[in-house]
C-alpha cells in the first residue's frame, strides 16, 4: 500500500512539474505577443514590392484594395466559405476539437498529414500576425491570439475580416477585389455558382484559376457545392443549376496592359504552392525591377500601333526578370520560327548532327501528306545551316527534326522548361504548331540557355519573400546544363548572322555584339503573333505583338517587334553608357576553331572539304566547327589539279574536245595529241568550253590527253579515248579500258 501511494505521489509530482513547465514556456513563448487590429483589416501596407536596388515599386493598377461589410456579403456566398472551411464555424470558440479529431483520425488512416483543423478563426490569424514557421512556439501563439480574437469579434465581425483579407489569386486580396476581377461585380451581386467558385479557389488560387486551369477550376467548384448540398446548405435543384453555370473565360478587366507587378504577384501565386506557404499577413518581395528600364518599356507600350504589345527583359546571369509589360499577361501563345533554334539547331549541334556549314537540300518533300512550305512559298537548293537559321527557311529545319527525331528534340526543350505533349510529337511541331504554346517568360528563359554558355538557370520575377518578417522563399540558384559550350556558342553564333544579314538585320547597326531571332505565326488570312528575341552578354529581350482574340495583325516578327526591339537595346546601351559601362561580345571556347573550305567543291558537289593550302583567298572560305566535329579531309585541287573528264567526238575531219562544265576556270589546260608516231602539244591557255582540232589526217588514229595546271603544280593526265579517222568519215575507237576506269576516283 505504502509502495502504491509513493508511486501515485510520484505521479501527481510529474504531473504538476510538467503542467507548470508547460504553464511557464507558455507564458514565455507567448508574453510579446498580443492582438492587433490593425493587421486585421486590408490596407495599402500589407504588400510591399521593393526593385533591384531595394527601392519601393508603385503597384498601380495592380493594386485592388478593397473591404465589404458583412452587408454586402450574401448569405450563400459566406456559407460556401463555411461549409468547405469551418462548417462549425458558429458552434465553436475558435478551435474545433471535433474537427481537429477527425483530421488526425483521417491522417492517421491515410498515412499522412494533409488534412488540417484550421478553423476561420486560426486562419485570419496565421494569415494575418504569424510567420509560416510550423513550431510549437508559433502553434501556442496562434492559440492566445485566436482566443483574443474570439473575445473581442462577434463571428460575423470575424467572418468579413477573413473575406476581406484572404488571397484569391491575380493579386485579388478580399471578396470585393476578387468579384470584381473574375466577374465585374460587386460581392452582393455574385451567385451561387460564382461564390462556390471563389471559395473553392482559396485553397490554391493558381492551380485552380478559371482562365488557367478551366477543369480543375470547374471540378473545385463542384466540390463546394457538393459539400454544401451535403450540409443541408443549399437544395438538389440549386445544386444542379450551379454546376451548370459557365466559368468567366477571361478577367473583366483586361483594358490595361499588365505591368511588373502584375507578373510578380503571378508568380507569388505559383511559388506558394510550390514553396507550400500561406499569402497572406505583411508580405514583402524583393524583385530583380530596373526601374529605368520598367519605365522606358512602358512609355513604348503606350505607342498607339494597332495591335498589343509585350515586353520582357532578362538578366541572364541572375536569372531575374528586369522589366516587363504585357497585353496578354503571361498566357501562352504559339511560338512560330522561335522555337527552331531551341527545339532543331541548338539539339543537332549538341548531337554533332550538323555544324553551321553543314549543307541541306531545301526541296519539295512530303512526310506522308504533312508537305512544309517556306514563307516565301520557293525552294531554294543546297543552302548551308547558317544561312537556313539566318533566313528562317522552314523546310531544312523539318528535315533535321525529322532525321533527329522528335522525342530526342523534345527531351532537350524539356530540360529548358518547355514540355512538349505527346500529343505534339509530330514534325510541325519544328515551325511551332502546336496546341498550346509557351508564354512569353518560358520562352525567354530558354533562350537566356545560350548566353549563359548552354547552362538552364532558375529564372524568376522574385528573389526573396518575407511574410510577417520571416524569409519564406528565396530564389534557388539552381542549373542544369542543356548543351555544351561549344554548342551554345555556334548557336550564339548563327543568331548573330541573323542580326547581321537576316531576318533580324534590322539590328545590324546596332554597336556591340548581339543574337537575334524572329518569329511569326499566322494563317492563309494573315499574321495572328509577331515576335522579336535578341540577346547579349548582359540582357535577354523579348517583344511580341499581338491581339489577346488573334484578331489579325499587319507585320511579322522581322517588322514592328525588330523596330521595337533595337529601340530597347539602344535605350540599354545608352543606360549602360551613363555609368560607365558596356557590353562585352561573347566568350569564343577553346574548343571551337575556324576552318578554311574549298568553296568551289562546297557549291558544286555539296561536300565539305579544308581548303588546300595553295588555294587561292577568293576560293576559300572560313566557318567555324567544334574540334572534334570539324572536317578532317582536305582538297587537293590547287596542289593536285584534276578536272572531271571531257568528251571527245570526231565530225567533217575534225576533232572536237568539249570538257566538263564543272572544270575550273582557274587551271591551265594542256592539251596533247599523239599518233602512235608523233607527240604534240597542240593547245596550253586558259579554260575554254571546246576545243577544236583541224590539223588531222585521214586514216589515222590519234589519242588525246588534257593536263590541268595550276602555277606550278601539273596535275593528273586524262587520257580521252582513241579515235580514227577514215577516207569517208570518221570513227570514234572505244578502249575500254579507258573508258571504263574511274579516273575521277583513281
Amino acid at each position: 500500500m505504502k509502495t502504491l501511494k509513493r508511486i501515485l505521489l510520484i505521479t501527481l509530482s510529474l504531473c504538476l512539474i510538467g503542467i507548470t513547465t508547460a504553464l511557464i514556456y507558455y507564458h514565455v513563448a507567448t508574453k510579446d505577443v498580443t492582438l492587433n487590429p490593425s493587421r486585421l483589416t486590408i490596407n495599402e501596407n500589407m504588400l510591399t514590392l521593393l526593385d533591384k536596388d531595394k527601392n519601393l515599386i508603385s503597384l498601380g493598377a495592380e493594386a485592388n484594395r478593397q473591404a465589404v461589410t458583412t452587408e454586402e456579403i450574401p448569405w450563400h456566398t459566406k456559407q460556401a466559405f463555411i461549409d468547405v472551411e469551418d462548417r462549425r464555424f458558429y458552434k465553436h470558440h475558435g478551435f474545433d476539437g471535433k474537427g481537429i479529431v477527425r483530421a488526425l483520425l483521417h491522417n492517421i488512416k491515410s498515412r499522412s498529414l494533409k488534412e488540417g483543423a484550421s478553423t476561420i478563426s486560426q486562419q485570419l490569424i496565421k494569415n494575418s500576425h504569424l510567420s509560416q514557421e510550423k513550431t510549437l512556439k508559433r502553434k501556442l501563439q496562434e492559440w492566445k491570439l485566436t482566443k483574443q480574437l474570439e473575445k473581442k469579434y462577434s463571428k460575423e465581425d470575424i467572418l468579413t475580416l477573413y473575406l476581406n483579407t484572404i488571397y484569391f489569386g491575380h493579386n485579388c486580396f478580399g471578396i470585393a477585389s476578387a468579384s470584381e476581377f473574375y466577374f465585374d461585380k460587386k460581392p452582393k451581386d455574385l451567385t451561387l455558382a460564382e461564390s462556390a467558385m471563389l471559395a473553392g479557389l482559396i485553397k490554391s488560387p493558381n492551380n485552380y484559376s478559371p482562365f488557367r486551369y478551366a477543369e480543375k477550376c470547374q471540378n473545385r467548384r463542384a466540390c463546394v457545392l457538393r459539400i454544401m448540398r451535403k450540409n443541408g446548405s443549399i437544395s438538389n435543384e440549386e445544386q444542379l443549376a450551379a454546376n451548370a453555370a459557365p466559368l468567366p473565360v477571361s478577367p473583366k478587366k483586361t483594358g490595361k496592359d499588365k505591368g511588373y507587378a502584375y507578373f510578380v504577384m503571378d508568380e507569388l501565386s505559383s511559388l506558394a504552392d510550390e514553396y507550400n506557404f500561406r499569402i497572406g499577413g505583411k508580405i514583402e518581395i524583393q524583385t530583380y525591377m530596373d526601374k529605368p528600364l520598367q519605365k522606358y518599356l512602358e512609355t513604348l507600350s503606350a505607342t498607339d500601333e494597332n495591335c498589343g504589345k509585350a515586353f520582357l527583359s532578362l538578366d541572364p546571369k541572375t536569372g531575374g526578370f528586369t522589366a516587363a509589360v504585357s497585353k496578354i499577361g503571361n498566357e501562352n501563345r504559339l511560338p512560330g520560327s522561335l522555337i527552331k533554334p531551341l527545339l532543331v539547331y541548338a539539339p543537332a549541334l549538341e548531337e554533332n548532327y550538323l555544324s553551321p556549314a553543314t549543307p541541306i537540300l531545301d526541296e519539295k518533300i512530303d512526310y506522308g501528306g504533312y508537305i512544309p512550305q517556306n514563307h516565301d512559298g520557293k525552294y531554294h537548293g543546297y543552302v548551308s545551316v547558317r544561312e537556313c537559321v539566318e533566313r528562317s527557311l522552314n523546310i531544312p529545319a523539318v528535315k533535321v527534326l525529322s532525321s533527329l527525331g522528335v522525342s530526342k528534340c523534345a527531351d532537350y526543350m524539356q530540360k529548358m522548361g518547355l514540355q512538349v505533349e505527346d500529343s505534339e510529337k509530330n514534325l510541325a511541331l519544328a515551325l511551332g504548331g502546336m496546341q498550346h504554346g509557351y508564354t512569353l517568360k518560358e520562352l525567354l528563359s530558354a533562350y537566356s540557355v545560350f548566353p549563359n554558355g548552354g547552362v538552364k538557370k532558375s529564372c524568376g520575377f522574385i528573389e526573396r519573400i518575407k511574410i510577417n518578417g520571416a524569409t519564406v522563399y528565396k530564389k534557388p540558384k539552381t542549373e542544369q546544363r542543356v548543351f555544351s559550350e561549344d554548342s551554345a556558342y555556334l548557336m550564339t553564333d548563327m543568331l548573330k548572322g541573323t542580326a547581321k544579314n537576316g531576318t533580324a538585320k534590322k539590328l545590324r547597326s546596332l554597336p556591340f555584339e548581339v543574337a537575334a531571332k524572329t518569329g511569326t505565326v499566322g494563317t492563309k488570312n494573315g499574321n495572328t503573333d509577331a515576335y522579336a528575341f535578341s540577346y547579349t552578354t548582359r540582357n535577354c529581350i523579348g517583344v511580341w505583338c499581338g491581339n489577346p482574340d488573334n484578331t489579325k495583325i499587319e507585320t511579322s516578327g522581322g517588322g514592328l517587334p525588330c523596330n521595337y526591339l533595337k529601340s530597347i537595346n539602344e535605350f540599354l546601351y545608352n543606360e549602360y553608357e551613363k555609368n560607365g559601362e558596356s557590353i562585352s561580345p561573347f566568350s569564343i571556347p577553346p574548343n571551337i576553331v575556324k576552318i578554311a573550305l574549298d568553296k568551289n567543291m562546297y557549291y558544286d558537289t555539296h561536300t565539305m572539304l579544308r581548303a588546300d593550302e595553295n588555294s587561292p583567298a577568293e576560293f576559300r572560305f572560313t566557318e567555324l566547327f567544334k574540334k572534334e566535329a570539324s572536317p578532317l579531309e582536305s582538297s587537293t585541287s590547287f596542289t593536285f589539279p584534276i578536272i572531271l573528264s571531257p568528251s571527245v567526238t570526231v565530225e567533217e575531219n575534225k576533232v572536237i574536245i568539249t570538257l566538263n562544265p564543272h572544270s575550273p576556270n582557274y587551271y591551265r589546260y594542256r592539251i596533247e595529241r599523239s599518233d602512235y608516231a608523233t607527240h604534240t602539244t597542240i593547245y596550253e591557255g586558259e579554260f575554254i568550253p571546246q576545243f577544236v582540232d583541224e590539223h588531222i589526217e585521214k586514216e589515222k588514229c590519234y589519242t588525246y590527253t588534257i593536263t590541268p595546271i595550276y602555277k606550278e603544280n601539273v596535275g593528273k593526265k586524262i587520257i580521252l579515248p582513241t579515235v580514227f579517222t577514215t577516207a569517208q568519215d570518221s570513227t570514234l575507237i572505244e578502249d575500254k579500258q579507258i573508258t571504263q576506269t574511274d579516273w575521277w576516283n583513281k
